[in-house]
């Protein structure tokens, strides 16, 4: 969860969210209020991606599934110490949410070859500690690790560890377990 800010001058990553978040098809009622939420805090503008936005900002994360689609890689959190998917912080020369939920699950994981689905498989709102308290609102994507991939805890966990789909760790963050269903079926959509 990167240390820069975006600045009110990244606008590519907020016409990004903007138009990603209201293409998006949300995969369920709380999704879609989340969703809703989320672009009511947009109007705010790119003010709205930065940590300083008292309302509450946008972060990217994402869940990482094994090549085999039967595992799925999560951090035992620094800070809160549940298991979490990986993810973060917009940071400035993100220009999308895509690539801010790609370039934090690299950096977390250690992984390279990581593969992205472009289409949210979630979207949660959550608070933090951020700036004496305010809101993550979390755009969440499937990410897709190659064959043979191994894992380097970052300096952000305590661990990082696969777990098979159906046999989550425990502590686990809220909102984790529900990012498994679209993701697997994510992954159905992948060509190839």
């Amino acid at each position: 969860m990167g240390a820069g800010a975006t600045g009110d001058g990244n606008v590519a990553l907020y016409a990004d969210a903007v138009a990603v978040l209201t293409g998006w098809t949300p995969t369920g009622p709380a999704a879609a209020e989340a969703r809703d939420r989320t672009l009511a805090l947009l109007a705010d503008g790119p003010a709205a991606l930065e940590r300083r936005h008292l309302p509450g900002h946008l972060t990217a994360s994402a869940l990482v599934l094994d090549a085999a689609g039967a595992r799925v890689l999560l951090c035992l959190h620094g800070k809160f110490h549940r298991w979490v998917q990986l993810g973060g912080h917009c940071e400035r020369g993100d220009d999308t949410l895509a690539g801010a939920a790609l370039r934090e699950a690299t950096e977390e994981s250690g992984i390279d070859g990581l593969v992205i689905d472009p289409v949210p498989i979630d979207v949660d709102i959550h608070p933090v500690s951020c700036q004496g308290g305010s809101l993550h609102h979390d755009v969440r994507f499937a990410v897709f690790a190659p064959e043979g991939a191994v894992e380097q805890v970052s300096d952000e966990s305590e661990a990082l560890g696969w777990f098979p789909t159906d046999q989550l760790p425990e502590p686990l963050a809220s909102g984790t377990a529900q990012l498994v269903t679209p993701a697997l079926a994510a992954r159905t959509r992948r060509p190839g």
